[in-house]
């Protein structure tokens, strides 16, 4: 399953949620999954990938952006490792039950997503391979959109933060630095009275060490898309011409 590092453990048995319903591998609940609002990735996506074609989405969850981006007019195929999930998916998209490191589809897209913050994973060996999934699945013209914690985002938040879209209500519960730049996180939801937490692991990647990851992967960033650096454009090394905007 990937090599082992000092936090390997934090990436998948230590995360954990409560709430009603299925929950997946990495603790997620999968109908919480299905009421989760959109925050504006819809728009960042539009605007750095014009002219649409091919968009492979990793991690898709339980398709709570699928659908829009099909909308958009991409021809999407969602990847996720939960059938759970797969099975909220909108018509119209080529679903495939796969974890993002292990994915090895044989072809390539013109825009490749990963999103959500999973590049924040505690696990810097994931991390590698995450972002190595991403660079055999992007055509050589093609883009890969990365979002990433800020640099400043765990010092910034604190336990008791909240805040609510669409409906859900989303609260910093616990916020603890357990060493090695890796942070203990447990996040409250409620929806309509129904409520669920998880509790997970995240590392604080800074620019500098994020855009090394992206290089030992053949990545590098043509453009940081918004004023956080939140969202990355990244292509493959050999045919960057441009600068880090």
């Amino acid at each position: 399953m990937g090599e082992m590092t000092e936090h390997s453990g934090y990436s998948r048995a230590a995360h954990h949620g409560t709430g009603p319903g299925e929950f997946t591998p990495d603790g997620c609940s999968v109908q919480l999954y299905t009421k989760l609002p959109e925050s504006g990735e819809i728009d960042v996506v539009d605007r750095a990938a014009p002219g649409r074609g091919s968009l492979l989405e990793l991690g898709c969850g339980a398709g709570r952006l699928t659908g829009r981006l099909r909308g958009l007019g991409f021809r999407v195929t969602a990847v996720d490792e939960s059938a759970g999930m797969l099975a909220h998916l909108p018509d119209g998209v080529t679903a495939v039950r796969s974890t993002i490191e292990d994915l090895a589809l044989g072809e390539r897209f013109d825009v490749v997503t990963l999103m959500s913050f999973l590049v924040n994973t505690a696990d810097p060996g994931l991390c590698r391979r995450l972002l190595a999934a991403c660079a055999r699945h992007v055509a050589d013209d093609g883009q890969v959109l990365v979002q990433r914690e800020p640099d400043d985002r765990n010092t910034a938040r604190r336990p008791g933060d909240s805040w609510s879209r669409d409906g859900m209500t989303i609260t910093v519960l616990e916020l603890e630095p357990v060493g090695g730049g890796v942070y203990r996180k447990q996040v409250g939801y409620e929806h309509e009275g129904t409520r669920w937490t998880q509790t997970y692991y995240a590392r604080a990647l800074t620019t500098a060490a994020f855009e090394s990851e992206l290089a030992a992967a053949g990545l590098t960033v043509d453009a940081y898309l918004t004023d956080d650096r939140s969202w990355v454009r990244a292509v493959p090394a050999q045919r960057n011409g441009g600068g880090c905007g």
